[in-house]
């Protein structure tokens, strides 16, 4: 079986894309290889964050890996916060501080209109190649459901009743930006 670094030491992220790889492929992850910093990201894209993770990780071990790098994109906020998603809030925020400072920006807002998108970044025998997926929906005015992290409780996919936080993973796998982007991973790895 074939193994894989996956460059994050977020656990929900851990989960989400090992349940959509199933048994094909081994994921090793950061903390298994006792990997606990930050690993840098400084791109102003979401497809130079994910390279850079990705290429730190390759550099550092030298094993085919993958990092993603995810955003959300609020038409309403000019496309923020983006980029800077996961820190919206600041450095060291929480994913609950985020949520908090997106619901107060939206404030009499009548435009809700949002996409979440993923951009993954492989590394496989030092060539890297790349894997994207967006999920359209909207902004909430305020938190549902307690599943999924980051900004999952205030994001309801177009086309559907509940947040992504209301979902379960297999559920929200299906449509979400990163259920998609890894899809078009899976298909690639599964070629070889």
């Amino acid at each position: 079986m074939k193994e894989y670094i996956i460059a994050t030491n977020n656990k929900h992220k851990v989960e989400e894309i090992s349940l959509a790889l199933g048994d094909s492929i081994k994921l090793v992850t950061l903390r298994e290889l006792g990997h606990k910093k930050d690993i840098p990201e400084t791109s102003d894209t979401l497809k130079g964050n994910a390279q850079q993770k990705a290429q730190y990780i390759y550099t550092k071990f030298g094993k085919d890996c993958f990092a993603d790098d995810t955003g959300l994109e609020v038409e309403a906020l000019n496309g923020e916060p983006g980029v800077y998603s996961a820190r919206y809030a600041g450095d060291r925020c929480s994913f609950e501080e985020n949520i908090d400072k997106l619901l107060e920006e939206m404030t009499g807002k009548t435009n809700r209109k949002a996409s979440f998108k993923t951009v993954i970044c492989l590394i496989e025998d030092g060539k890297e190649f790349y894997f994207e997926g967006e999920c359209k929906g909207s902004i909430t005015t305020e938190r549902y459901g307690k599943k999924g992290f980051g900004y999952d409780p205030v994001f309801i996919p177009n086309g559907y009743g509940e947040s992504f936080a209301e979902m379960n993973l297999g559920e929200k796998n299906k449509i979400s930006h990163r259920g998609l982007a890894v899809e078009n991973l899976v298909k690639h790895l599964l070629k070889k």
